[in-house]
């Protein structure tokens, strides 16, 4: 009878530490099997355009992983490089003026080319902030994420009902990638001190990842500070 208890405390103790090696594999494992896709993707796409005297592959027993996706990197760089000055702004004008007299590659072109240099242009000020939203009902709220505020019409119109109104986004948890651009009164939205990647990992994991409040994780860093002087 005393044999139970024992079994039993080894058998959890064997199936926490396989929950502990899936916590630590998963992610790892997950992340690897992305990259290596995302590379083999680029590479399916550029090695046929490379000239079969500067493909590597042609030379050695074995196909070299991630030199498309380094050509295509050099390239996009060179290309940058030649529209930074006069003559290839010149180029580019000269073929956006050809995109933009085709009806339907004009909006998708002018739409993607906005989309790409909002991101790119202001990537720190994205989503510098994250506040709490009184939605999709009363008494339920929701994480959102403040985006840099820019006054548009939406804003003037809104301002005789609402006063002051901000954009924020509201993401769908897993996938924090797509949900609602909502406008809200700035008064309704509740700023937190919580990290936009803090908030990310607390909706991907649906809520299972939860950071420290920033004012224990503050709390935590004085005492630390106050022993160091102690024993100092």
């Amino acid at each position: 009878m005393s044999d139970a208890p024992t079994s039993l405390s080894g058998m959890t103790r064997l199936r926490n530490y396989f929950l502990t090696g899936v916590v630590v594999c998963a992610p790892l494992a997950i992340t690897a099997y992305l990259a290596w896709t995302f590379i083999q993707w680029v590479d399916s796409w550029v090695k046929p355009y490379i000239p079969s005297r500067y493909n590597p592959d042609n030379y050695l027993p074995f196909a070299v992983p991630g030199f498309g996706l380094i050509v295509a990197l050099f390239l996009i760089t060179l290309v940058g490089f030649m529209t930074a000055n006069i003559i290839g702004r010149s180029i580019v004008q000269f073929g956006e003026r050809l995109l933009n007299r085709m009806p339907l590659v004009r909006t998708i072109y002018s739409g993607l080319k906005q989309i790409f240099e909002t991101i790119l242009a202001n990537r720190s000020e994205l989503f510098n902030k994250v506040g709490l939203f009184e939605y999709p009902r009363r008494g339920a709220w929701s994480i959102v994420f403040i985006a840099k505020q820019q006054e548009t019409e939406i804003n003037h119109a809104l301002a005789p009902r609402h006063g002051r109104t901000i954009a924020v986004f509201r993401p769908i948890s897993p996938n924090v990638t797509t949900g609602y651009l909502l406008y809200a009164p700035e008064e309704d939205v509740i700023p937190l001190d919580m990290s936009v990647e803090d908030a990310a990992k607390l909706l991907i994991s649906g809520g299972l990842v939860a950071p420290e409040p920033q004012a224990k994780i503050t709390s935590l860093a004085e005492e630390a500070m106050a022993k160091r002087k102690r024993g100092s």
